[in-house]
Parts: C-alpha cells; sequence; structure tokens
C-alpha cells in the first residue's frame, strides 16, 4: 500500500477518535437530566453516563488497532500474524461494543421516561455500525489467514 494512502487512512483514524472523544466529554453535560448538575453528580450518581463510558473502551482499542494494521500495511507487512492478530482484535471490539449497547439499552428500557425512542434509536445505529465493522473483520481474518497459512515460515 502506498504511504500516502496509509497516513491519510491514519489521519482519518485520529480525527474519528479525537471527535468521540470531544463527543464523550461533552455529551454528559449536554444531557437534559445533567442540566442543571455539578461535575459530581452528572459522572458518580448517574449510571446511564458510566455504561455509556464503557464502550468507549473496546472502541478506542479496536481504533489503536487499525492504526496498527495501517502501519503494517504501509511496511507492505499487510499480510502477517501481527495483522491477522490485531484485526481479530478489532472483531472482538466490535461484539464488545454490541455487548455494551445492548446493556445500556436494557437500562434505557427498564427506566421509566418520557423519551425512550431517541436513545434505543442511537443504540440501533452504534449496533448497526459494528455489526458491519465485526463481519467485515471476520471476512478481512479469513482472507488473512488464508494468505498467511500459504506463505512460508520466514516470510510472516
Amino acid at each position: 500500500m502506498k504511504f500516502g494512502v496509509t497516513v491519510f487512512l491514519r489521519t482519518i483514524l485520529v480525527l474519528i477518535g479525537i471527535g468521540v472523544l470531544a463527543f464523550l466529554l461533552w455529551e454528559p453535560q449536554a444531557e437534559g437530566v445533567n442540566a442543571h448538575a455539578t461535575i459530581f453528580e452528572i459522572y458518580f450518581k448517574d449510571p446511564f453516563v458510566a455504561l455509556m463510558y464503557l464502550p468507549a473502551i473496546p472502541f478506542f482499542t479496536g481504533l489503536f488497532h487499525a492504526f496498527k494494521v495501517l502501519g503494517l500495511a504501509g511496511r507492505n507487512q499487510g499480510y502477517s500474524r501481527q495483522a491477522v492478530r490485531s484485526v481479530r482484535t478489532i472483531k472482538y471490539c466490535a461484539i464488545a461494543i454490541i455487548g455494551f449497547v445492548v446493556a445500556c439499552e436494557l437500562m434505557i428500557a427498564s427506566h421509566d421516561s418520557d423519551d425512550r425512542a431517541g436513545g434505543v434509536m442511537m443504540g440501533v445505529f452504534i449496533s448497526l455500525a459494528a455489526v458491519v465493522v465485526a463481519t467485515a473483520m471476520t471476512v478481512l481474518e479469513r482472507a488473512m489467514q488464508d494468505v498467511v497459512g500459504s506463505l512460508p515460515p520466514g516470510k510472516t
């Protein structure tokens, strides 16, 4: 893969990471329930915020591994055992995000609220994106394993 393409894609990943981090820091203060709450009340008395931050761990882990795969591809090592492991980690991170979003959705459904539809729809969109990523990484992992399995032992 050309060096310029990998630098561009890595820059996009960094911008996505910065955007998600900014959203995670801004959203709790903008939430209607926490409009007049203190920082302590926002982060320690609202269990939904904690459940919202939990999927950020596998998200940023997956983002790091995507960055790593692009670095390997830039060095012409895109078909290596290390790249296969990183793609597998991205797949597991996407599956973990789906699990955390389902937990958040169950929490939203259990609370008596007038505005469940917005939160549920955001969860559906996030889950759909994570399903697409997990599926794509599964297909990519199998294709990479076929290539890596056919290489001589010293070439990976």
